[in-house]
């Protein structure tokens, strides 16, 4: 366990250091942060890489084991019933465990909490039940993607405009930390008891249908609530006086966060014990393994969020307003594209990802080149946030035609990685979008004179968006240039069958 944390801590430094060096330069250069506010982001920095090695051993050892033996175990049973059953109880479980969606309800005031996140988990719950039975079934997954979107696409033009982007980013909150690695494992163990050659492949897309329902959860509540607006409110950033007020400011933050890190991981932990002990029955190692595995998951979110929301989300408001005041704001749009690129690499749900996508394919498609392809749609992403919120563009400008022109790609990439490009845009919109990201972008709103609901609020359904673009891009890629080595190969094996005169007369 030891080397595992090693490795998991050196993970996490590669991931995180970039984005920090970057912000030091633009600290020193066009945009001065203030000292205590760069003292609470050097302190969120370290949690953050704390907070990954704990989180990414835990989801090894625990989450992913723990998705996959209940998937394996309710699929052996044949009981069509019982599997849907349980995929709905999940679904909903799962999503009111993932601690963005929290962030996200306490920020809509024109519904109640409660009920947006019940109705959030419902549409998950629903779309987990939708995304068996295609498993199941065989049903091609860009069908019902094509299907779906279209339905989200024409009651997006229903519901109240200051609405809609608290609709696209429902989506991408509620695939977080906690929901990805247990239902792409979930969705692995169902396919295990498939023995065709498409049982891998139909493991990804779970996580893109399961973005599916929250969007269109919100936008029917948001019709039924007649809610005109959302009110937000902007963040005030503390800035402390010294490492007394620092140790106060994450010491206030720390406990909070244990709490609410227990509340999201207490409904799928105490679900796992209760199958376990009906229908599992693991021997005591494998079930002290996995209880271990839960603590670290626990660990590692507790320390992520408390790192991310009171470390790097001051940094990131200040950052964004800082450079919507300068003469040449404009900047924000290329440093935009460049923070973008780089803070995807410490999202956690990624390397679950990565690592899934390479064992299933067995190396065939590299994690390096799935996440060099996730970090140019999330920079792309955030550079078309900036320019949007300079130039008060509508979100349905942008996100009407990104979505037609990705499920138009859909049936020109292959199956694999429009399943793997759905998935990813769940993946790449975790808690750093939300923590970083979001509040990047309402800093700079902000300074700008902007709406906070119509202008800044949308980049996480953006971030969702770019990477179904660039990964179904490079699977057009992998796809031409897979045809080329076959007609080379072709070519060569038909001079191999001449006769060697023959080949000396040509």
């Amino acid at each position: 366990m030891k080397a595992k944390l090693a490795a998991k801590f050196r993970e996490a430094v590669a991931a995180v250091l970039p984005i920090v060096l970057l912000v030091l330069i633009l600290s020193l250069t066009v945009a001065p942060i203030p000292s205590g506010v760069m003292l609470s982001f050097l302190m969120g920095t370290v949690m953050l890489i704390v907070g990954m090695m704990f989180f990414s051993v835990g989801a090894e050892v625990a989450m992913q084991p723990m998705g996959e033996l209940i998937g394996a175990r309710v699929t052996k049973s044949r009981n069509l019933s019982l599997i849907l059953t349980l995929g709905f109880v999940l679904g909903v479980l799962i999503t009111i465990s993932e601690p963005d969606l929290q962030v996200l309800a306490e920020q809509v005031q024109a519904i109640p909490n409660l009920v947006l996140v019940l109705s959030v988990g419902v549409g998950v719950g629903g779309f987990l039940v939708l995304a068996l039975a295609r498993i199941l079934y065989r049903i091609p997954l860009r069908l019902l993607l094509f299907g779906f979107y279209v339905l989200i696409l024409g009651l997006t033009f229903l519901a109240p405009e200051n609405f809609r982007s608290i609709a696209y980013d429902s989506g991408g909150v509620t695939t977080g930390p906690m929901t990805v690695p247990f239902i792409m494992s979930f969705g692995l163990g169902i396919c295990a008891i498939r023995s065709d050659a498409n049982a891998a492949e139909d493991s990804f897309g779970m996580v893109a249908l399961c973005s599916v329902g929250p969007i269109l959860a919100v936008l029917i509540l948001s019709m039924i609530y007649h809610a005109d607006g959302a009110d937000y409110t902007p963040l005030a950033v503390e800035n402390v006086k010294d490492s007394i007020e620092l140790r106060t400011l994450f010491g206030s933050g720390f406990p909070e966060y244990l709490k609410e890190m227990m509340i999201s991981i207490l409904p799928i932990t105490a679900f796992f014990f209760v199958f376990n002990f009906i229908m599992l029955k693991l021997n005591h190692e494998l079930l002290s393994r996995i209880s271990l595995g839960i603590l670290y998951t626990y660990i590692g979110l507790t320390v992520f969020m408390t790192g991310a929301n009171y470390g790097f989300m001051p940094a990131g408001a200040y950052l964004g307003q800082t450079l919507g005041e300068l003469p040449y704001h404009w900047i924000i749009v290329p440093v935009g594209v460049l923070i973008g690129f780089l803070v995807v690499r410490a999202e956690p749900a990624v390397y679950v990802l990565m690592r899934q996508v390479e064992d299933l394919t067995d190396g065939a498609i590299s994690g390096r080149s799935l996440q060099v392809s996730m970090c140019a749609g999330v920079g792309i992403s955030v550079g078309l946030s900036m320019l949007r919120v300079m130039l008060h563009l509508n979100v349905l400008w942008i996100i009407v035609p990104g979505y037609v022109l990705a499920l138009v790609m859909s049936f020109l990439s292959p199956r694999l990685f429009t399943a793997i490009a759905f998935d990813s845009g769940g993946v790449a919109s975790g808690p750093m979008t939300a923590a970083f990201l979001l509040p990047m972008t309402m800093g700079f709103c902000t300074a700008m004179g902007g709406n906070l609901a119509r202008d800044a609020f949308g980049v996480v359904a953006l971030v969702a968006m770019t990477p179904l673009l660039t990964i179904q891009g490079l699977g057009i890629a992998f796809r031409i240039k897979s045809r080329h080595r076959k007609q080379a190969r072709t070519e060569t094996d038909l001079f191999a069958e001449l006769p060697d005169d023959a080949v000396i007369d040509l």
